[in-house]
């Protein structure tokens, strides 16, 4: 499994739904200001070439991982 992390500003409601839409699951980690919350789109390792073009194609900058990162890590890279 890949794990695709984006922050939430950087799709609109468009791009979300098309990602939900190839992603095995999606997940939200909420953040209190001033931190951004971010979307985390799991994605089968067969899949993970084909959307992460998507992703390129559409200019959207995400981080990739083969584990799920924990909130404390996302809080982490943030600071």
């Amino acid at each position: 499994m890949w794990y695709f992390l984006i922050k939430q500003a950087a799709l609109d409601r468009a791009h979300y739904q098309a990602l939900q839409k190839r992603a095995v699951l999606t997940e939200v980690e909420l953040f209190n200001e001033p931190y951004e919350n971010w979307y985390i789109f799991s994605v089968e390792k067969e899949a993970y070439t084909a959307f992460m073009d998507h992703l390129d194609r559409d200019g959207i900058s995400y981080d990739l991982t083969a584990d799920r990162p924990t909130r404390e890590e996302m809080l982490d890279s943030m600071r």
